[in-house]
């Protein structure tokens, strides 16, 4: 070895120890007479101390020579410190050196490595093996190894075997776009990345192994945003001979076991919610219930006052912003400048205040009299000091617009604190969702996800109102996991194909092989797969999931560190079959 120790490790105890250390320059602080190197490895830093008259001249010389990020070894004397640093672990201690080598020299980097850095996102990208040296990177990494270490501890206490699936699979129609693999052997055929181990996982239902996970990569080749990557983590999970209350147990289990555990936070109970009160309540399937802040409705106390946006609309609703009474003028503009933009695409917002001394005023007054406004305020819960927000329009999108501006006020109230956890199972999904391009239902979760059992004659007559046996885990707003029980027959996984548009033979070719296994005595099963980068985020209060990835692609799905993708030869593309570009 090429120490004895780390640069995190020496205290006190240790002054008088002979000592071997290795690691990067953090910095240099050169004083003439004296000089001091911060010496850093990944479990912290070590000061080196060299004294004029007291360290050799030409070992003084070479130290003074050692750049930021050279590697260097030394061999010295801890020593207590008279100018004792509380800032880190080894604040107490240096090390007087006897002995140094400069094991390799580096270029000055491109941005500092400390804490806080100078480099942009687009810079610490393409040198991401230099921002990786950085304390709070290398933590979130840490914190992801602590998460993967302990959902395998709390799996494998339940049972459960890790069983990897293959990465080179069948192309399918439903989902996301895939990332597709040419055949050089078969020209013209081509594998596909995973989306997920969906159907291998039920495979191994059917094969008996009755308890199945893995923390898988998974590739979706979709538009980008902060929390998504074209490849990414999933814990993945199956289980066999086991109802929905079952899977909603165990893995509760699995989120508390990972909050104990990783971030020493006893979380209570997770409730749940259907999904038809979630869409009422919040307009949201992945609710943030960190604040309460819910919907209410007062369609019927607005109408025949002759106001034409809510004697139009389908719905009346809003929230109540407690505290929020004396806002501005401008205030109240920005926040209808913020549902109006094209992403909210709301027309306008009507407001409430209930004023600290009592009175009413609103952006209505005269088309509702004080007593009727008062009314409002009643059905709202208000009182003085609290702002009412109002949308009115067609209900899902007006739901759906409400929900922004509440998760906005949340943001602005300070209700959104990411120290804080709220952990909530939201059930009772639709099955299928009607896709106005395509004019036809798609399944919300996937197609083998199990409809209740009550509702399948409605497949026929009202198919949007059948209901799943799907299940989403939402933590702080965000869906961090989701599954459903599964067909597990073969007339009823065909009787669904049907629905979703698919012929007999389209089936055939895609799934033949699921619902030719479901012929050989295939158990109630059911599953779930958490985001597990998504989960890492979450724990580690940061909104990008980029930063829990050791080497993630930029916001246009590119590695600019490697320059992937990239072009391939003209010989590569003739030994696929494929175009030889021009």
């Amino acid at each position: 070895m090429l120490r004895t120790h780390t640069c995190g490790e020496l205290r006190l105890a240790d002054v008088n120890k002979q000592v071997t250390l290795a690691g990067w320059v953090q910095r240099q602080r050169d004083k003439g007479s004296v000089l001091w190197i911060d010496l850093r490895d990944r479990y912290g830093i070590t000061q080196l101390i060299f004294e004029e008259g007291k360290t050799d001249a030409a070992l003084f010389s070479v130290a003074r020579g050692a750049g930021r990020e050279y590697v260097l070894q030394v061999e010295g004397t801890v020593v207590e410190r008279l100018s004792k640093n509380d800032k880190i672990a080894t604040g107490e201690v240096e090390v007087k050196v006897s002995k140094l080598t400069i094991l390799n020299t580096a270029k000055l980097p491109p941005f500092t490595i400390e804490d806080e850095t100078d480099g942009g996102d687009d810079l610490r990208m393409k040198y991401r093996y230099l921002d990786l040296r950085r304390n709070p990177v290398r933590e979130k990494l840490q914190l992801r190894h602590k998460m993967a270490q302990q959902t395998r501890a709390y799996l494998d206490g339940q049972e459960f075997i890790e069983v990897e699936t293959p990465v080179l699979i069948k192309s399918t129609p439903e989902g996301a776009r895939d990332f597709v693999v040419p055949s050089r052997i078969h020209h013209g055929e081509f594998y596909a990345l995973p989306q997920s181990p969906q159907t291998f996982k039920q495979l191994l239902m059917v094969s008996g192994f009755d308890r199945y996970y893995q923390i898988v990569k998974c590739f979706r080749d979709e538009d980008l945003r902060a929390d998504r990557q074209p490849e990414f983590t999933q814990i993945d999970c199956e289980m066999a001979f086991i109802t929905q209350e079952d899977i909603l147990n165990t893995f509760e289990g699995l989120v508390r076991h990972l909050f104990k555990n990783v971030k020493g936070i006893e979380l209570p109970s997770v409730p749940r919610m259907f999904y038809d009160d979630a869409m009422k309540l919040y307009g949201s399937d992945k609710p943030d219930t960190r604040f309460d802040m819910k919907f209410v409705e007062i369609t019927e106390l607005t109408k025949g006052k002759n106001f034409p946006v809510f004697e139009s609309a389908e719905l009346v609703v809003g929230i109540n912003a407690k505290g929020c009474s004396e806002y501005t003028r401008k205030q109240i503009d920005e926040l209808t400048e913020y549902v109006k933009r094209p992403q909210v695409g709301a027309k306008g917002l009507v407001y409430l205040q209930y004023r600290t001394d009592g009175t009413l005023k609103s952006s209505v007054d005269k088309f509702y009299t004080p007593e009727e406004l008062k009314a409002w305020a009643v059905k709202f819960n208000a009182q003085p000091g609290d702002l009412i927000l109002l949308l009115a329009g067609e209900s899902y999108t007006t739901r759906k617009q409400l929900n922004e501006l509440r998760l906005l006020m949340g943001e602005k109230l300070g209700l959104r604190d990411k120290s804080k956890f709220s952990a909530l199972w939201v059930i009772d999904f639709p099955l299928l969702e009607w896709n106005e391009e395509t004019k036809r239902y798609h399944a919300m979760h996937h197609p083998f996800t199990s409809p209740k059992i009550e509702d399948l004659h409605l497949l026929d007559t009202d198919p949007g109102k059948v209901r799943a046996n799907a299940y989403d885990m939402v933590i702080n707003g965000t869906e961090v996991g989701g599954g459903s029980i599964r067909i597990h027959d073969r007339p009823t996984q065909q009787l669904m194909f049907n629905h979703l548009g698919f012929t007999e033979e389209e089936a055939k070719k895609q799934f033949g092989f699921l619902m030719d296994a479901f012929e050989f005595g295939a158990p109630p099963h059911g599953g779930i797969a958490f985001g597990f980068d998504r989960l890492c985020s979450i724990f580690g209060g940061v909104d990008s999931i980029r930063d829990f990835i050791a080497f993630p692609k930029n916001n246009a799905g590119k590695d600019v560190m490697i320059d992937s993708p990239s072009p391939i030869s003209d010989e590569q593309l003739k030994e696929l079959a494929l175009t030889v570009k021009k």
